[in-house]
């Protein structure tokens, strides 16, 4: 077997990609999680217990099929976490009224608790960032942010967060685009 070349020359924009946006987007995601994982980390939890908490807190009643749609996971990855989610008392789980197979979630009072605690940290962090920046940052940040989702998922996004002025424009520079 033939051994590999080693490279000694890091990636760079001569390799025809500009890594500017992909590192700051890295290492801003990086901080932007590390306080919560760090606070989950004193209860055993990661980051999936963290994505399960935030989504039942904004949509409580979730069907386990949408929370599965919303996060892009298997029903085995979210399996095990949201097992320990119920069993501490963090999420309770009903049958639906009019499908009995169905699977509802909701938070409980110490669910929606940590969840905030976990929110607070976060949303502390994008306001000392903004404070940073002139005032029409926001409107073009979420736009910036909507426009990296997938198209099929904004609908979901923009349920979610209503009166989100900023991604109109977005759908309309595709529509144009599109004709």
């Amino acid at each position: 077997m033939e051994k590999p070349q080693t490279i000694s020359t890091p990636m760079s924009e001569k390799d025809g990609i500009s890594f500017e946006l992909i590192e700051l987007l890295f290492f801003a995601y990086r901080d932007f999680v590390a306080d919560p994982d760090s606070m989950l980390a004193d209860f055993g939890y990661g980051r999936a217990h963290h994505r399960v908490l935030h989504f039942v807190n904004r949509t409580p009643g979730i069907p386990v099929a949408n929370l599965l749609e919303t996060l892009k996971i298997t029903k085995q990855s979210l399996s095990r976490v949201l097992k320990q989610l119920i069993e501490d008392g963090y999420i309770t789980q009903q049958t639906g009224d009019t499908d009995r197979r169905q699977r509802l979630l909701y938070p409980s009072e110490k669910g929606r608790d940590l969840a905030l605690k976990l929110s607070k940290v976060q949303a502390r962090r994008i306001e000392e960032a903004f404070q940073l920046l002139p005032e029409e940052s926001r409107q073009s940040s979420k736009a910036f942010l909507y426009a990296m989702i997938e198209p099929q998922d904004r609908p979901m996004v923009r349920q979610l967060n209503e009166g989100l002025q900023a991604l109109s424009s977005i759908e309309q520079i595709e529509r144009r685009r599109k004709s």
